[in-house]
């Protein structure tokens, strides 16, 4: 699989024949005879070859004139992985779409984040994906709308601009065109309709590519969980979400086909961040059949692949806020780290209110953080130096570890600063930048797998040995990782 696919048609009608969902979000079917768009896992009768054209993306089928077809729902596809393994001009700025940039700021806010000219990224945009910023913000907005519109009782006026919607207007004349119902419809077919469970309370299913193995990725979120922000819970890992318009708090739930997804929200205009956020945290959006079949090359790696396939990397909804924790845990146990991480949110976190009681912070902002005294930082002081350096900058805006980061870049601004190693720009690199090469040969960890099966363990040397592994290695450290018996690799109980 590769960037373009859509424009392999052969290779697009196989997989439309094979009804193979590991390719729903790569490319979308249009068929001519209907005027609807598919999932190429689409469950209905394959449409004659001549009959099917192919897409990049929802809304360039919107574009063309297609409607959504109302029984694969195209629009409840993964993302396509090429938004998380790449770094380049149309990558960041499709994260930042993901994360509602363009409704709140505008293209010329998306532009302004990207260093670009509105005309350069809607070219790229065009020439990659069939539509431009507003074209590809306006079909997140429908699916946002569909969202609101089947999972909550919401009054219609207030989903549209909850949504992104400038009028009411807008908002039905939208819905009607990318769905061919009215929102009224929309919500009569809803499965489920009599009942749409605790009222603020928003229940949803969050898709990906299988497999998806959740023992590291919910083991490392929980064991590393922060007192205050975060919690396993009932099978749940629950964490408080800073968000544009206010905050909110999730449970993410794995399910065999999906993860289960409860979000409570003090503003539903965050709905669509906040699900942007909570995939990114899950590495949803992976292609695990494309990582596993290359780290399955190497001999030593494929016994660890075959064991346990389809591991992710366990990211974050707050780069700034893991930057912060991974200074705190330079050179200490995963307990201390928390240690340290739950005194500065007792003390300079912003409080919340949780319904079940768990939680009780935000994580502090960096600007909250940059204004605390270092002297009451329990720490070495060069690692206060390293903490109090790092902050500053993020709250000035010298430093920024957004979604729409240049990987290079931030590393290199990252390395600038003192304190600041290998180590730690990598681990920052690959779960909070979302890196998908990102290495750490020198973690004790990896170390310590490398000689127990028999791969080099000094750094150099290791990471000559990996090079194979490119560009997954960030998806090798997780199952270098899971030969230890440490928490962060099992579900909790």
């Amino acid at each position: 699989m590769q960037k373009g696919m859509h424009t392999d048609t052969e290779r697009c009608v196989r997989a439309v024949r094979s009804k193979d969902a590991r390719f729903d979000g790569w490319f979308f079917t249009a068929v001519l005879t209907t005027g609807i768009y598919c999932r190429p896992s689409c469950p209905v009768v394959p449409p004659k070859p001549q009959n099917m054209v192919f897409h990049p993306s929802a809304a360039a089928c919107q574009q063309a004139g297609f409607r959504a077809c109302k029984r694969c729902r195209p629009d409840t596809s993964p993302g396509s992985p090429e938004w998380n393994r790449r770094a380049d001009l149309v990558a960041r700025a499709m994260r930042l779409i993901a994360d509602g940039v363009v409704d709140r700021e505008g293209v010329p806010g998306l532009a302004t984040r990207l260093g670009y000219s509105t005309r350069q990224i809607e070219r790229q945009l065009l020439a990659e994906l069939g539509a431009g910023p507003l074209a590809l913000a306006r079909a997140q907005r429908a699916q946002t709308a569909r969202l609101l519109i089947e999972t909550t009782e919401l009054p219609m006026a207030e989903i549209a601009f909850a949504a992104g919607f400038s009028s009411i207007r807008t908002f039905n004349e939208t819905v009607r065109e990318v769905f061919a119902l009215a929102p009224g419809e929309l919500r009569t077919r809803a499965p489920g309709n009599a009942s749409r469970g605790t009222p603020g309370v928003l229940s949803l299913r969050l898709p990906f590519r299988a497999p998806l193995n959740p023992d590291n990725l919910f083991g490392h979120l929980a064991a590393t969980a922060v007192p205050g922000v975060e919690e396993w819970r009932d099978g749940a890992y629950r964490r408080t979400l800073r968000l544009p318009y206010g905050h909110g708090i999730v449970a993410l739930t794995p399910r065999p086909d999906h993860i289960a997804c409860r979000l409570t929200l003090g503003d539903p205009r965050d709905l669509t961040v906040a699900i942007s956020r909570c995939r990114r945290l899950l590495d949803l959006d992976a292609d695990p059949v494309a990582v596993d079949d290359q780290l399955r090359a190497d001999p030593v790696l494929a016994p660890l692949v075959d064991k346990a396939p389809g591991r992710r990397v366990p990211r974050t909804v707050d780069e700034a806020e893991f930057a912060v924790r991974a200074v705190l845990g330079q050179q200490v146990s995963t307990a201390a780290a928390r240690t340290h991480a739950a005194r500065l949110v007792t003390a300079h976190g912003t409080p919340v209110d949780d319904p079940e009681g768990g939680l009780t912070h935000l994580f502090p902002s960096p600007e909250a953080l940059a204004a605390l005294d270092p002297e009451t930082l329990a720490m070495p002081r060069t690692r206060r130096a390293t903490f109090t350096g790092l902050v500053r900058r993020l709250a000035d805006g010298d430093l920024h570890l957004g979604v729409e980061s240049d990987w290079p870049e931030a590393r290199a601004r990252l390395l600038a600063l003192p304190g600041f190693g290998p180590w730690t720009v990598d681990v920052i690199a690959m779960r909070a930048l979302g890196d998908p090469d990102a290495f750490l040969p020198t973690d004790l960890g990896i170390r310590r797998a490398a000689r127990e099966l028999g791969l080099p363990s000094t750094p150099a040397a290791l990471t000559a040995r990996a090079a194979t592994w490119r560009p997954w290695r960030a998806y090798a450290v997780q199952y270098l990782w899971a030969t230890d018996s440490h928490p962060i690799n099992f579900l909790p109980v």
